[in-house]
């Protein structure tokens, strides 16, 4: 376990459009905003589509990560998370999990790692700035390669 007390910096509420590319839309507002970390403590979205990380697919091994996606469409969701430099791609590296309902089956739930989007009507995102400590993600290789936040004074 790990932890840092953070110094928090300026909080915005952000609403990507219809249309938008959800990851697309969060680098632009980062770019525009010079913010390179913080934290999503939540939003809200509609998606026309969505992708996921998940499988139907029996794990070879449970203990490694899965990569494959599940692709959704018309689906309403909510979700969260932290943003942290990627010094390798030099741009903000989100974190983000979403719970999307599909709004014509019952709205029935799925819960992951959200890997792509495309706005349907609005998100509405509040977005708390980090100032420090410095935030980074470096891919860990002994842990299949997963990228994982790093505050500057631990190191790589």
């Amino acid at each position: 376990m790990r932890s840092h007390e953070l110094t928090l910096g300026r909080s915005f509420a952000v609403t990507f459009d219809h249309g938008d590319d959800f990851f697309e839309a969060l680098d632009q507002f980062c770019r525009d905003n010079n913010v390179r970390q913080g934290y999503i403590p939540g939003f809200i979205a509609g998606f026309a589509d969505v992708q996921i990380v998940g499988t139907c697919d029996k794990l070879d091994d449970p203990q490694a990560p899965v990569w494959s996606q599940v692709h959704l469409t018309n689906a309403e969701a909510f979700g969260g998370g932290t943003l942290a430099w990627d010094p390798v791609e030099h741009r903000v590296a989100p974190h983000i999990h979403v719970t999307v309902g599909l709004k014509e089956h019952s709205a029935t739930a799925h819960t992951s790692h959200l890997l792509g989007a495309k706005v349907q009507f609005l998100t509405e995102m509040l977005i708390i700035e980090v100032t420090a400590p410095a935030m980074h993600r470096v891919r860990q290789p002994d842990l299949h390669n997963v990228p994982l936040r790093r505050f500057a004074d631990e190191g790589s």
